[in-house]
Formats: C-alpha cells, sequence, structure tokens
C-alpha cells in the first residue's frame, strides 16, 4: 500500500521504501519517492519512459529523485554508498544493503529520516513531501555527521506527460538558457523549449547551456492542466532535459561538497 497525502484537490502517492522494495533500485533516492501525483477529476498527472504500460526500477515514473551520479566508493572490499539508496556494487546496479529509513506520517507531509556510513564517511538524510492546496513540496536536508568530507550531485526527475503528435511547447524557464545544435529540441523566440522535430524516434537528452541564479522557476507544458509551474529553492549547477514520445523531464542538478559538521538544505515545489 502506498504512504499517500490528500485534499479536495490533489492525492500524492509516495512509495514506501519498507513495502516497495520491488519498485527501487540504485537510480532513484528511495526515501521521498513521488510515484504519482492525481487529481479527482482527471485523473494521473504524472507520466514516466514507459508509462503506463510498464514500469522498472530504472526509467521510473512520477517524480523521482536521485543523488545516485556521484556514489562514495570504498578501497577494500569494493563497495558503493549511493545516498538515499544504501551499500552498492561498484557498478551501481545491485542493492547490497538498504539503507533504513525513519518514517513519520502527518495529515499534510510526510517525513523520512536516514544515517549512512562507509569507511569515514557518515550523514543524516532528511526527505520530507508535503502537500498544501495544488502544491507538492519536495525538500531535502543533508549533513555531513562523518569525518571525511565528501561530494553529492541531486537532481529531481519529474516525468510530465505528453501529447500524442505535434511540435508542442514543452517548458520555459526563469534564467537565461542556450541550446546547443541537437535532434531533438529547439529554443523558441517566446523563450519556450519545444521539440523540433516529429515523430520522435528513441530518447533525447541534451543538456543546456545557462547562466547561474539565485532561484530556479519552470513554467511546463501539461496536455491536461494547460500550464505548470515548479519553483527550487537553488541554482542549478548542470541542466541537462530529456524526453521520448511518452514524457518529457528536466534534470536541475546540486553539486556541491560538505565538510564534517556541515549541512545542506533545499527543496522544489511542483503546483499543479
Amino acid at each position: 500500500m502506498m504512504l499517500n497525502l490528500s485534499n479536495d484537490q490533489l492525492t500524492v502517492d509516495v512509495l514506501d521504501p519498507k513495502h516497495h522494495q520491488d519498485l527501487l533500485g540504485t537510480r532513484y533516492c528511495s526515501g521521498g519517492y513521488i510515484y504519482q501525483v492525481s487529481d479527482p477529476l482527471i485523473g494521473p498527472l504524472m507520466s514516466g519512459p514507459t508509462y503506463p504500460e510498464t514500469f522498472n526500477p530504472f526509467d521510473g515514473q512520477g517524480i523521482p529523485d536521485s543523488f545516485s551520479l556521484a556514489p562514495l566508493v570504498s578501497g577494500t572490499p569494493l563497495k558503493s554508498l549511493i545516498v538515499g539508496v544504501g551499500l552498492c556494487e561498484p557498478d551501481r546496479r545491485t542493492v547490497l544493503e538498504r539503507c533504513k529509513w525513519h518514517i513519520e506520517r502527518h495529515d499534510s507531509f510526510i517525513t523520512f529520516s536516514t544515517r549512512q556510513s562507509l569507511e569515514g564517511w557518515a550523514l543524516d538524510l532528511k526527505r520530507r513531501v508535503s502537500l498544501n492546496g495544488r502544491t507538492v513540496r519536495s525538500e531535502t536536508s543533508l549533513k555531513n555527521i562523518g569525518s571525511d568530507r565528501f561530494s553529492f550531485v541531486w537532481f529531481p526527475h519529474p516525468f510530465y506527460p505528453q501529447l500524442p503528435t505535434g511540435l508542442d511547447a514543452l517548458v520555459k524557464i526563469n534564467i537565461p538558457v542556450g541550446m546547443p545544435a541537437n535532434d531533438g529540441f529547439a529554443l523558441s523566440s517566446d523563450g519556450f523549449i519545444h521539440r523540433s522535430r516529429w515523430p520522435w524516434i528513441g530518447a533525447h537528452y541534451q543538456a543546456l547551456d545557462l547562466e547561474r541564479s539565485d532561484s530556479l522557476v519552470l513554467i511546463q507544458r501539461h496536455p491536461s492542466l494547460g500550464l505548470v509551474t515548479a519553483t527550487a529553492s537553488y541554482a542549478p549547477t548542470y541542466f541537462p532535459i530529456w524526453g521520448n514520445d511518452r514524457t518529457f523531464s528536466w534534470e536541475p542538478m546540486i553539486e556541491r561538497t560538505l565538510a564534517p559538521g556541515q549541512s545542506a538544505r533545499w527543496h522544489i515545489d511542483f503546483d499543479f
């Protein structure tokens, strides 16, 4: 059974890391994984690379997020620690020992807390998913409680549904971005990124050229709602976009290094 938050406008389904291990792999953070957001009149609002026919833990669906790009790799015996996942094989394909989460459920939010360690690395990770009206907030705090510094990379990976045909607009971003020449995406004069041709064959991944800013706002086309928005409390250091004929996603990344005793905290709001 899913963990869920609900009001008269939205229902948010969140994976329970204790009971949904078959839906969790090594790519996405297992605590605070938003599996679906639904409107009582419209139905499911999020998609996935293989949604709705199939699901696999690597591709995922809904609004997952990930620390998997920067695992902490030990010496001997060789293991890697993926923040929010657990101890894994160095190739990041197999979870050897899942992190253990303490979960607290409240009317409007759910919190997930875990402590992970490997050799001189140790960390406290807290996730919180909340629902306020039509706003879903995903909040993360990470603290270095070990003796060694470590670096991390984190990014959200929301999967928005796509119209079945056409060169529709995808997203508009408040910070200046550039679009290198590529076969899948283009940047129009009104600032919207759109698909440059149709039909798409396979998937398209493209890193954007960007300037730093204090925060990030994204205006996203949605086939059922028209326009939805997302607002992040951080400035991305690397910003790829990705899509196939079923879904479109963006991955604004945080890259930080935490010395012993240091912490970082950020959030992203999804407004439907």
